[in-house]
């Protein structure tokens, strides 16, 4: 709709987890860092956490890439409301290893000795689960028993689990502790700041295709910020419906008015236009309520130009 106007080759603020949009903040290079050298030295568990919307899932594609290029046997859980069964019947497909028992000693003999065979071809397996706060108890401590399939010196299965602050709180159970003493190392994803805001959006603007002409203005970025507080996915809302706005209107760059048009709309307004400096709650909730100016917005593309 508005590629053509803004000189666009594709959608900048798409809400899908495209690896290739990923901003490098320092604090997301430590998170990926730590990825990859808790993968590569066979350290076992490794946690990745953060609030909602700050980046955590296209963080694990890009992880998922990073392993992939190494040649990496990889699972990637995406759907964490499984029963045990339904989990290891998953690991086990999405590995690859064929198992004619669906008995649990069978399927865990069978992993075994398949993570057994990858050890000694010097091949590392790495089991990837998002959204790991809706881990049941039960099948979190599961997982913590697939660290148990080890050598004497090396662990055979490497274990990434990534979730909301709510899976630390989880974790801090009593009947887990066992899997929080395994975890060796520890990364998160924060909100932007506002330099990162702008750093972020002129990023996907390029990627997309931007010629390098200002798409909005600087004060229209630093209420993106405002609004967004920071996080990247609230920052994708505004900038993809201030750009249909002022598509709408014919006006480029985009500027302030339009964005605090839409963080009207979408109710964003009623959140303290504030980015924090740490890490911060942002609920589900309020971005179920802010989806409901959509309707508006549509509205405003009908009407005659």
């Amino acid at each position: 709709m508005y590629k053509k106007f803004f000189g666009l080759r594709e959608n900048p603020f798409n809400v899908n987890p495209d690896p290739r949009y990923l901003f490098l903040t320092e604090h997301t290079e430590e998170a990926l860092a730590s990825l990859t050298y808790g993968i590569q030295n066979r350290r076992g568990f490794v946690l990745l956490s953060g609030e909602v919307g700050t980046g955590k899932t296209t963080l694990v594609n890009k992880l998922l890439d990073w392993v992939h290029n190494q040649s990496f046997s990889t699972a990637f859980l995406f759907n964490p409301r499984l029963s045990v069964a339904e989990f290891f019947d998953f690991m086990m497909a999405d590995f690859g290893i064929p198992c004619e028992s669906n008995q649990k000693s069978q399927v865990l003999m069978r992993l075994n000795h398949w993570l057994l065979e990858r050890y000694k071809n010097g091949e590392t397996a790495v089991l990837i689960v998002d959204e790991a706060q809706d881990l049941s108890l039960r099948l979190l401590e599961e997982i913590r028993l697939l660290t148990n399939l080890e050598t004497s010196t090396e662990k055979l299965l490497q274990i990434v689990l990534s979730g909301q602050p709510e899976l630390e709180e989880k974790l801090r159970q009593p009947e887990l502790r066992q899997l929080r003493q395994r975890i060796t190392l520890r990364c998160k994803t924060y909100p932007l700041t506002l330099a990162e805001t702008g750093g972020y959006i002129d990023r996907r603007l390029g990627i997309a295709g931007a010629n390098g002409q200002p798409t909005f203005t600087p004060e229209a970025v630093e209420l993106i910020h405002r609004y967004s507080r920071g996080i990247p996915r609230v920052v994708n809302l505004l900038c993809e419906h201030s750009l249909i706005g002022a598509f709408v209107d014919q006006i480029r760059p985009v500027p302030a008015t339009i964005v605090d048009t839409v963080a009207h709309e979408f109710e964003l307004h009623e959140i303290e236009p504030t980015a924090p400096p740490q890490l911060h709650r942002f609920e589900d909730r309020q971005l179920r309520e802010a989806l409901q100016g959509m309707a508006t917005l549509m509205d405003r593309l009908r009407r005659p130009q």
